[in-house]
This record gives C-alpha cells, sequence and structure tokens, in this order.
C-alpha cells in the first residue's frame, strides 16, 4: 500500500485523492491476484488432480471426479487471499476477515456435504449396500453438518459462542426435527432387522404400493409400482403397520401356485370298466390304475364284499382319478419346482361345487413366466376334465338361458 501510495505521489497526486485511489488499486491487485489463484487452481492443479483420480483402477476416483469435489475445494483460495490481505484495509479488517470465514464455512460445509454423497455412491457400488442402506445415516449426518455449520456461520458474523446458539437452538431443533429422529429409529430398526432392502418386492395396501424399492431415505421408502407410479412410504409407518416383503419367494427361486378348479359335483361317479380301459391308456395313470385296481380287489375279497352293487367295499371315483392324475401332471411338468410342495387337494364343499385346489411352486419366479406357467396349467386341466366325465362349474349364462328356451320349445314341437 505504501508502495502504491509513493508511486501516486511521484505522479503529482496529492490529498484524499491519493487514499481512495490507493484503496481502489489494492482491491483490484487483490482481485486479480485471486482470480489468477482460482484460474491455476481449476485449469492446472484440478486437472492434474483428475487426471491422476480418472486413472486410478478403482471406482471411486470417477465418482469423486463427478461430484466435483476438488473443484468446491478449489473455492478455498480466492477466499484465504482476501482473508490474509484484510490487514491491508484496517478500517474494515473485521469485516472482510468475518465474511471471507464467512464465505470459507460456507465452501467447506459444501466440501462436505459432497463428500458425504462421495461416501455414498462408493458405498452403492458394493452389494452390500442393498442388504445395509446408509442413506438415512448419510441424510442425519447432513441434517448435524447444515445445523452446525449454520450455526457456526451465525456465531462468527454476531461474535458469538457457538455453544450459546447451540443451547438456545436445542429444543427447537427437537420439535422441528421429530420427523427425521423418527425416521432414524426407523431406519435403524429396517437395518439391524433386515426387513426391507433396496430392490425388495413390497406389498402395503394401506398406502397403495406394490412394487420394488427403488430409494431408503431417511423419511421415506420410494417404492416402484408395477404400473410404473411412485409410492413415498414414511420409513416409520413399515414398523408401526404392516406389510408384505416377498424377498423370500425370490430367494427360494419358486412362486407359489395356489388356485382351484371347481367340479360340478353332479358329474362324479364311480369308475366304470370303460372308463378304467380308457384311464389305463393315459401315460400318468397307468401305474396308478393298475396299482389302484390290486389295491382294491385284494382289500374287497379280503372282506368278502359283494362286488355285484358299487355302493359295496371300495371303488375307483372319477374324480380321484382325475386327482391323481393332476398330482402327476404337475410332477413331470418342466416349469414346477421339484424340491418345493405340491398338493392336489380337496376342500370343503361349496355352492360352486367341489374345489380342486393346485397347490404347488414354478421354478421361475419372473412375473409374466409365471402367469403363463399358471395359465398353461389350468388351461389342460380345464381341457382334459371331461375326459374323466368330470364338468366344471359355471353359473348359468345367458347363453345357457337361451339354450333352455329352445330346447322347451323344440320338445313342445316333437
Amino acid at each position: 500500500m505504501d508502495f502504491i501510495r509513493n508511486q501516486l505521489e511521484e505522479l503529482g497526486m496529492s490529498g484524499p485523492s491519493i487514499g481512495y485511489l490507493s484503496n481502489i488499486i489494492m482491491i483490484i491487485f487483490i482481485a486479480v491476484i485471486s482470480i489468477l489463484a482460482n484460474v491455476i487452481a481449476k485449469r492446472v492443479v484440478l486437472k492434474t488432480v483428475h487426471r491422476i483420480v480418472s486413472n486410478n483402477r478403482f471406482k471411486w476416483g470417477h465418482i469423486v471426479v463427478q461430484k466435483n469435489l476438488f473443484q468446491k475445494l478449489s473455492h478455498l483460495v480466492p477466499a484465504i487471499i482476501i482473508y490474509y490481505s484484510a490487514y491491508i484495509f484496517s478500517p474494515y479488517q473485521a469485516i472482510i476477515e468475518k465474511s471471507a470465514m464467512t464465505y470459507m464455512i460456507v465452501i467447506m460445509i459444501t466440501v462436505l456435504n459432497a463428500l458425504l454423497n462421495v461416501f455414498d455412491d462408493i458405498y452403492r457400488t458394493y452389494e452390500v449396500s442393498k442388504i445395509r442402506p446408509i442413506k438415512s445415516y448419510i441424510q442425519v449426518a447432513k441434517i448435524v453438518l447444515f445445523i452446525i455449520g449454520g450455526i457456526i456461520v451465525i456465531s462468527s458474523l454476531i461474535g458469538q459462542n457457538p455453544l450459546i446458539i447451540l443451547s438456545g437452538l436445542g429444543a427447537l431443533s427437537a420439535v422441528l426435527m421429530q420427523d427425521s429422529i423418527l425416521g432414524l429409529v426407523a431406519g435403524v430398526q429396517l437395518s439391524s432387522n433386515d426387513m426391507v432392502r433396496v430392490g425388495d418386492w413390497i406389498e402395503m395396501p394401506k398406502y397403495n404400493a406394490d412394487g420394488d424399492v427403488i430409494d431408503i431415505t431417511l423419511n421415506t421408502v420410494k417404492v416402484m409400482n408395477f404400473d410404473k407410479t411412485i409410492t413415498m412410504i414414511p420409513s416409520y409407518a413399515l414398523i408401526s403397520d404392516s406389510f408384505r416383503n416377498w424377498r423370500g419367494m425370490q430367494v427360494s427361486g419358486g412362486r407359489r401356485i395356489k388356485r382351484s378348479i371347481y367340479i360340478d359335483i353332479s358329474s362324479i361317479r364311480f369308475c366304470t370298466e370303460e372308463m378304467v380301459a380308457e384311464f389305463e391308456k393315459i401315460h400318468y395313470l397307468t401305474d396308478y390304475v393298475t396299482a389302484k385296481l390290486d389295491e382294491i380287489n385284494a382289500y374287497n375279497m379280503e372282506h368278502h364284499i359283494n362286488t355285484e352293487s358299487t355302493v359295496n367295499g371300495r371303488q375307483l371315483t372319477n374324480v380321484g382319478v382325475f386327482r391323481e392324475y393332476i398330482h402327476q401332471y404337475l410332477r413331470n411338468h418342466p416349469k414346477i419346482h421339484k424340491d418345493m410342495t405340491l398338493i392336489v387337494r380337496q376342500l370343503a364343499p361349496e355352492d360352486r361345487g367341489l374345489p380342486l385346489e393346485i397347490y404347488a411352486f414354478s421354478n421361475d419366479i419372473a412375473w409374466g413366466v409365471y402367469e403363463s406357467v399358471q395359465a398353461d396349467i389350468f388351461d389342460h386341466i380345464f381341457a382334459v376334465a371331461s375326459t374323466f366325465g368330470l364338468r366344471a362349474f359355471q353359473n348359468p349364462t345367458g347363453h345357457d338361458i337361451v339354450q333352455l328356451k329352445e330346447d322347451k320349445q323344440y320338445s313342445r314341437e316333437y
């Protein structure tokens, strides 16, 4: 500053104008130095650092570059220059130092925020992130960072101890952060109990959620439904309310088929010799029918059963043979999981007929494949039911009523 004043005096200037002009020249000089330092930091230092990091074999190097971590850090250079140049302007030194310090604190907050994002993205590259997501903890750390940073900035501007401001905001922050606290507690419970992960298929009718979890944050769990809509569920709701997680099905490799065909009870009867002869021609039933007839004949002979009446003793029924056929058909089906439960059972008769329930698991959990397998199975079952003399129950339709009228009219005419 003295050098500039001397040069101005040699040029013939005097009085207050020398002070004003020297200050302006010094400000321009400091600004130029700050701009040059920032340019050098960005174009030379940052490019070198980015080149080193990008050529690193670890994935985190690219993440650091994408998050502009070092670029944010480079903004500290001009602030440091201005801070240490404040003494030149002694009347305004305190204001300049406070402003520069505030700016540096804000820059450090943004750098630490970017660092947390880098850490989260690096963690997501590992498979463990799907089992133990840490995004909620990162968000808590950010909240704490911004609160502490804001308190330090305010205390720096007003010249007060940060602890005084922190004690005053303690009760208020507890009220304002109620949802965040609940979310943090819920996140800890969800993570420690392994209740839900990113990628899980969950179903929560209360919130119209039925799809895959795509993100778990401090306050919400984001679910992409199968109709491509997004549902946001409060994290604590997964603790307080019930939901269904289909991860067990996905991990097991089998998807349950549980559906019934309703048999018209009036079509159920004992098997005649002609029916038995036809059943013996069916590949899946040849051994069963032969073994079952030997067993029944042996029983009836042992107990001296009069077989002239089909009511006496034991007899084959068409519904029993049909049930065994479905069981053998499923056992030989290439898309049915052989190591999981496979049952074909009768349920209690209803007004719709006798339910024959298929309880099995497909060996492909993909939704489209599963539905196709299930449809193919029941297509076949409905088609072969008549072979066993059975009718699938169906409530009367308009076509049935019209047919009944036509039959009555035909019988009257002839």
